[in-house]
């Protein structure tokens, strides 16, 4: 029995592993205020710049052709990793998708994108259709972002002070310690 256990848990761990993998991440980097954000069958206007993870090679850039990418958020028009990790964006926010090959081509190669690959998207929503352009971005304050990160920090340090404060004063008593 022992014997099977180990093959069925370095399965499961390894099954583990390959779905992690597989999912798609979403990085906010620069997050940005707004009272409407993008939902299913909205039409987006995205600029982007495509990279391979494997060696960062860009395959694609709409900067480069000087107009943003235009589609139906949520209707199957891009890849599963573009119709989900566009949804909830303001206007002027960006993102960099990290998409794996279930979420993007799988394992068809798309011309200068080999087969299986995972890519890297960083993202720009331009516009929504049918909603109004803000007059100016208003990038969040640190601290909506979940970012209260100094005074985190300081916290931590303030209870290592602490720490350090009590084993010096554990360790410097005044006795001598002749035992040796």
């Amino acid at each position: 029995m022992k014997s099977l256990f180990l093959p069925l848990s370095l399965l499961a761990s390894l099954a583990v592993s390959v779905s992690a993998a597989e999912e798609l991440k979403i990085d906010t980097t620069l997050p940005v205020e707004c009272d409407r954000k993008t939902k299913k069958g909205d039409t987006i206007h995205v600029h982007y710049r495509g990279t391979l993870q494997s060696n960062g090679e860009k395959f694609d850039a709409s900067y480069d052709r000087g107009s943003p990418f235009s589609f139906s958020l949520g209707g199957g028009q891009v890849i599963k990793g573009w119709d989900e990790g566009l949804l909830d964006m303001c206007i002027g926010e960006k993102r960099t998708l990290t998409v794996p090959p279930s979420y993007g081509y799988g394992q068809r190669a798309i011309g200068p994108i080999p087969a299986g690959s995972t890519l890297i998207f960083e993202t720009e929503l331009m516009g929504i259709q049918g909603v109004p352009n803000p007059e100016s971005i208003v990038s969040k304050k640190a601290e909506e972002t979940g970012g209260k990160v100094a005074e985190k920090v300081a916290s931590v340090a303030s209870e290592a002070a602490e720490a350090v404060k009590t084993i010096v004063a554990d360790t410097d008593d005044t006795q001598e310690h002749n035992e040796l």
